[in-house]
Formats: C-alpha cells, structure tokens, sequence
C-alpha cells in the first residue's frame, strides 16, 4: 500500500496538522498571541510552498506542505483579532518577496525558483516569532511547537529522492522550526 517513505509523510503531516490544532485553541484561550506579520507571510508563502513544491517533484513528503498551506491561514485571520504586531518595514519587504517569487516562477518557468525564493522569505517572516519565542516564550505554545518538530523529523524520513528540490524543504523545516522551538524551552535568569 504505502512505502516507507509514505508512511513517515503522512506521520509528517498529521504531526504538523495536529500542532496547529493545538496552536489554534492556545490562541483562542489567549495563552499564545502570534505575531501577525509572520502568520499572514507563512499562510501565503505556505499556498505558494505546496504548490511549488508538488511541482518541483515532491511526493511523500508533501503533506507537511499541504499542512502549511491550510493551517497559517487559519492562524492567520485569527490573528487579526488575537495576534500582535504587522507593520513592520521587514514584515512588508517579506510580503513584496512572496509576490517577487511568483513573477521569477512565471519569467523562469521552473517551480524550483519559486520554492527557494519562498523559503528565503520564510525565514525573514519567522524572525518576528524567533525575537518573541526568545523574549516571551510563554506567549508561544510548548506543545504546539514541539508536535511542528515531530512532524519535521518524520519528514526527514519520508524523503524518497534525494534531489535539491524535494530535500530543501524538510531540511530547511527541521532547522527553523527547530530553533523557535529550542528556544521556547531554554531556561533563562
């Protein structure tokens, strides 16, 4: 039925999803208040990510994309009530990259472009959530973060080729999410 790889996708995927979930009810019980910028430029880069993605070859591993994808976007507008910040002069240089990548997909006619291009965006729009994790950890979700990482570790296992294009994506996750989560768990003075 599924491979192994397939197998550790869908792991992947309802790790990443389930996260949310948990992420979603923090934010409506007002322990976790989201950084709008970042969530409004992760559900948008999140629809271009899984598209791209699937077009540049990925298979087993595209289910954290499709999580990414639905999820933000979610967050995303509860934000506008719950979250803070937005306006930031990053927070719109990132939103101007998004819309860069789909004209460099469009002008080179290949999804890898977009893909790479996203992802570098991506990291500008996490460093809001990266300053908060570091200065006010407990405005973040413990459990919600720690699940995203499970998801992204079991994405590692569920690469099945070994191309630019299909590990860039799980490699970059597993890093960046990696580091909000360690430092929502560092003790500090």
């Amino acid at each position: 039925m599924f491979g192994f790889t397939g197998i550790f996708g869908i792991i992947a995927g309802i790790f990443s999803f389930s996260a949310y979930l948990f992420y979603i009810v923090a934010i409506l019980k007002g322990k976790t208040r989201p950084s709008r910028a970042t969530w409004f430029i992760w559900a948008f880069i999140g629809i271009i990510l899984a598209i791209s993605y699937r077009a540049s070859g990925a298979e087993d591993t595209v289910w954290v994309a499709v999580s990414e994808a639905i999820a933000p976007t979610i967050i995303a507008l509860l934000a506008i009530k719950y979250g803070i910040g937005g306006t930031e002069k990053i927070d719109i240089i990132a939103f101007i990259g998004v819309l860069v990548s789909l004209l460099l997909w469009w002008i080179f006619g290949t999804p890898v472009v977009a893909l790479v291009t996203n992802l570098a965006i991506d990291f500008f729009a996490a460093i809001p959530t990266i300053k908060k994790s570091w200065h006010k950890p407990d405005e973040e979700d413990r459990l919600a973060w720690t699940l995203t990482q499970i998801g992204n570790l079991s994405n590692l296992f569920a690469i099945n080729q070994f191309i630019f294009a299909v590990v860039v994506y799980p490699v970059y996750n597993f890093i960046i999410n990696g580091v909000i989560t360690s430092l929502l768990f560092i003790k500090r003075k």
